[in-house]
C-alpha cells in the first residue's frame, strides 16, 4: 500500500504515485531521487493505490480492480501516468470520477 506523511505532504494520489515512481519531491529534487533503489515501477505504484489498498482494507472482493461484480469506482486522468515521461506525471489532472457506475465529477 501507499500513502503520505500528511499534513507534511499533500493528500494527492497523483503526487503520491509520482513520488513512488521517481522518489523526488514535488519540486523535482533531488536528481535521481531519494534512495533510488526504493523506486516502485509504475505497475507496482498503481497496484499499491488500487488492488493492494483494497486488500489492506479486506475489500479486494468488491474494490481495487475493474471487474464484473465489483463496485464501479474509478478515476479518469488527463494524462496516461503509466506512459508519460516521469517529469510529466504531476501534470495529470482528474478529468472524471465515477462512483458506483455514476459520474460524480467531470472537469
Amino acid at each position: 500500500m501507499n500513502g503520505t506523511d500528511a499534513p507534511v505532504e499533500p493528500v494527492n494520489p497523483i503526487a503520491g504515485f509520482s513520488a513512488a515512481v521517481t522518489r523526488k519531491t514535488l519540486e523535482g529534487y533531488p536528481d535521481g531521487g531519494f534512495e533510488p533503489e526504493q523506486k516502485m515501477t509504475r505497475e507496482q505504484a498503481l497496484r499499491s493505490y488500487t488492488i493492494d489498498a483494497a486488500y489492506g482494507a479486506f475489500e479486494e472482493k468488491i474494490k481495487g480492480s475493474i471487474e464484473p461484480g465489483k463496485l464501479a469506482d474509478f478515476t479518469i486522468l488527463t494524462r496516461d501516468i503509466m506512459t508519460v515521461p516521469e517529469e510529466d506525471i504531476l501534470s495529470a489532472e482528474v478529468a472524471m470520477t465515477i462512483v458506483g457506475g455514476k459520474v460524480v465529477y467531470k472537469k
